[in-house]
């Protein structure tokens, strides 16, 4: 057990504290509150008005599937030799000692949603894991949290130059539609692995990240979902500020950016931070990633300093790399918000979180605190 006291609380979630504690235990917040409350703890750290907020959450990554300091060709992400893979799990993949892993943790980014690339239509199972650890075993919060589906360019570029299906959009869409409709069809008399993983989804029962840049794809990851009663996120959502009206009026969950970077390819065209402006104009919530490798981890915090910069506020900005980014990846009970029976996930600040000039002092994930 271990009390945090003298503290500004920003908790993501119904009420701050200008001065509070934070009480951890095993792992979870065990308490939480306004220094007048503070129970007795022997054992105490006295902040002295610095800043806590919860651990960050990057709601897209593909951290430690592509290697740091390694090759493409070398990576895990894209098992391109097929256009569907539904039964590949990104945690059988991931590399946990990867050193960004480390990076990641240190920049205040405690929770990742990591998985498979977007060089197949349908690509495999994202994972929810803690960024501490070294064994994925045991960071694990959802080792099948959701299936990647992926619209544009990249399946038509890695897979139609070989002569295979998609080369075009509309095979994409017919390559997903297929795999769906074998899905919902199986009845498991005849042992189907692509079939059997790919049930959760037709069934509703697992969430779809649809990867899709260009307006006419989002709407055609839209078209699918409600063909079929999926659940899904649109992943990327560069075109999110010609069809702001329509995403509300869809209300779709959206999963935006990575918005540093350059425009490498034809579908970015539209890449701005003027989306993320446009969404929140529009009353959509929105969440961020990193997309780690394209943007490392540790800047996810920076891109959300950057939102605020281009006219978000600067609590929205917060809760697209806390509280909506938990949700998007149904991981909300147990981050994304500093609560009572949550994760003790939490990062301290000298300074304000969302100021280039707020400096992390330590961060707390799963109650264990991890210093530079």
């Amino acid at each position: 057990m271990k009390l945090y006291k003298n503290c500004r609380i920003i908790t993501c979630a119904d009420k701050d504290f200008e001065n509070g504690y934070i009480l951890t235990d095993n792992g979870k917040i065990s308490g939480i509150g306004d220094m007048k409350d503070m129970p007795e703890c022997e054992n105490a750290l006295d902040l002295k008005g610095k800043t806590v907020c919860p651990g960050f959450v990057d709601a897209h990554s593909h951290i430690g599937l592509f290697h740091d300091s390694e090759s493409y060709d070398m990576a895990d992400a894209n098992e391109s030799t097929d256009a569907v893979t539904p039964h590949l799990r990104a945690i059988d993949g991931i590399n946990p000692l990867d050193r960004c892993f480390r990076e990641a943790l240190l920049s205040g980014v405690t929770t990742v949603a990591a998985g498979p690339g977007s060089a197949n239509p349908i690509g495999g199972t994202f994972a929810v894991l803690k960024t501490a650890g070294k064994r994925i075993d045991d960071m694990v919060i959802n080792s099948s949290a959701a299936m990647k589906f992926a619209f544009g360019e990249n399946p038509k570029k890695c897979h139609g130059k070989g002569g295979s299906a998609p080369k075009t959009r509309m095979a994409t869409a017919a390559v997903i539609r297929e795999a769906l409709f074998k899905a919902k069809n199986y009845d498991g008399t005849s042992f189907d692995m692509k079939c059997e993983a790919l049930k959760p989804v037709v069934d509703g029962k697992m969430l779809v990240k649809a990867h899709a840049h260009r307006a006419d794809d989002i709407f055609t990851a839209i078209r699918i979902a409600k063909e079929f009663g999926l659940c899904m996120t649109i992943e990327h959502c560069t075109d999110g500020a010609l069809i702001a009206d329509e995403l509300k009026k869809e209300n779709v969950a959206v999963i935006l950016g990575p918005l540093m970077g350059d425009r490498g390819k034809p579908e970015l065209c539209n890449k701005s931070y003027e989306t993320a402006r446009a969404l929140y104009k529009a009353g959509l919530s929105f969440a961020l990633m990193s997309d780690h490798p394209e943007v490392t981890e540790s800047d996810l915090l920076m891109q959300a300093q950057l939102l605020v910069k281009h006219g978000v506020p600067g609590k929205e900005a917060l809760y697209a790399i806390t509280i909506n980014a938990a949700k998007a990846i149904g991981a909300e009970d147990r981050v994304g918000t500093l609560e009572d029976g949550k994760d003790a996930d939490f990062c301290v600040f000298t300074g304000d979180p969302l100021s280039f000039d707020g400096k992390i002092n330590f961060v707390v994930c799963s109650g264990v605190e991890y210093r530079a």
